[in-house]
C-alpha cells in the first residue's frame, strides 16, 4: 500500500530517520561489574586505557544483573579534558535498553584524582540517567597504578 505524501510548504522538507544499532564483538575476562575494580578491569581490556596519552571517556551498560551488555567510546579529548554530553552518553544505553550505566576515564598524567569538572559532569549525568530511568553506579576514574571511585568518595 503506497503511503500517501503531504504537501509541505515551499522549501520546508520532512526528513525519516532510521538508527540502527551495530553490534561489534569484543571480550573482556569480566562480564559482570560489582565493584568499581571490575569496571577499571572491563574498560582497561577493552579501551587500553595504558597506553593513551589523552583522555578517553567511556560507557559500559548494565543489564538488571550488571552484566555489560554494551560499552563504547564516548570522546576522546586532550591531555587533561575530555568533552561530554549527556545527549551523546545516553544514546547508545537506551538503544541496548540498559537498567544501569558505568562510566570512565582515564587521567594520562597517572594521578586518578577526580577533578572539579569530573564530579560537576558525573552529577550531571546522575540527573540525566534520573530522567531517562537509566542509573548511573559509578564514575571511574584510571590512573597508572590506581583508580578512584566517585561513588566510594561519596561525590555522586
Amino acid at each position: 500500500m503506497a503511503r500517501s505524501r503531504k504537501s509541505y510548504p515551499q522549501g520546508m522538507a520532512l526528513q525519516v530517520v532510521s538508527t540502527y544499532l551495530v553490534r561489534e564483538t569484543v571480550s573482556s575476562e569480566l562480564d559482570t561489574v560489582s565493584t568499581p575494580e571490575d569496571a577499571a578491569k572491563v574498560v582497561r581490556d577493552l579501551f587500553d586505557f595504558d597506553h593513551l596519552d589523552r583522555e578517553q571517556f567511556v560507557a559500559l551498560a548494565l543489564n538488571t544483573k550488571n552484566r555489560v551488555i554494551g560499552a563504547w567510546a564516548v570522546s576522546v579529548g586532550s591531555l587533561n579534558a575530555s568533552i561530554v554530553h549527556p545527549r551523546e552518553l545516553f544514546k547508545p544505553a537506551v538503544m541496548l535498553s540498559a537498567a544501569s550505566i558505568v562510566i570512565a576515564h582515564n587521567h594520562p598524567s597517572g594521578d586518578p584524582t577526580p577533578s572539579g569538572a569530573d564530579i560537576q559532569l558525573t552529577r550531571r549525568i546522575v540527573k540525566g540517567g534520573d530522567v531517562l530511568g537509566i542509573e548511573l553506579l559509578d564514575h571511574v576514574v584510571v590512573g597508572d597504578e590506581s583508580i578512584a571511585s566517585l561513588r566510594d568518595l561519596g561525590l555522586m
